[in-house]
């Protein structure tokens, strides 16, 4: 990808006092920047995905303590000339794309987890990317994160980890 930015997309670790599976770490290898969509748990998280590339990250609904203390509920990011809006969700699983509309204004994209399943589409203008959960399978079939093109345009890919 020449241009461009090639976004590494997390969400829904959900790790506490364990380690990031490295099938994780291998997977982001090659990202310019990595976004983690919330519900980290601890911090330990985001250092180990540092090592890859810098994170940028939100809270998620699970999240408490110092990782609450440090990151936002929700974020606009400014990248290749798109505005990507970067947030947990909340709510059920239904509808959820027409609520997160309503917390950005004017973005290009809006990255997201709370459901643990990947999602990877425009609708009505706005690119919306959820990666799944790269540790948990409980509302999905299967493992997941992604990575997100952001060039001209907006491409996203969902890498399964089964």
């Amino acid at each position: 990808m020449s241009g461009g930015v090639l976004l590494g997309i997390v969400s829904d670790t959900h790790l506490f006092h364990s380690p990031l599976p490295e099938r994780v770490l291998e997977v982001l290898q090659g990202a310019d920047l990595i976004l983690h969509a919330g519900d980290i748990l601890e911090m330990a998280v985001l250092e180990k995905l540092e090592t890859i590339a810098p994170v940028t990250a939100v809270a998620g609904n699970m999240d408490h303590g110092e990782v609450t203390e440090v990151l936002p509920g929700k974020r606009v990011l400014e990248i290749a000339g798109k505005r990507i809006g970067l947030i947990h969700g909340s709510g059920p699983p239904a509808q959820i794309t027409d609520r997160l509309r309503g917390e950005f204004e004017d973005v290009d994209a809006i990255v997201f987890g709370h459901t643990h399943q990947a999602y990877n589409r425009s609708e009505g203008g706005v690119y919306f990317f959820n990666p799944g959960s790269p540790t948990d399978k409980m509302f999905a079939p299967y493992r997941s994160l992604g990575f997100l093109e952001v060039s001209e345009g907006l491409r996203g890919r969902i890498v399964m980890l089964e």
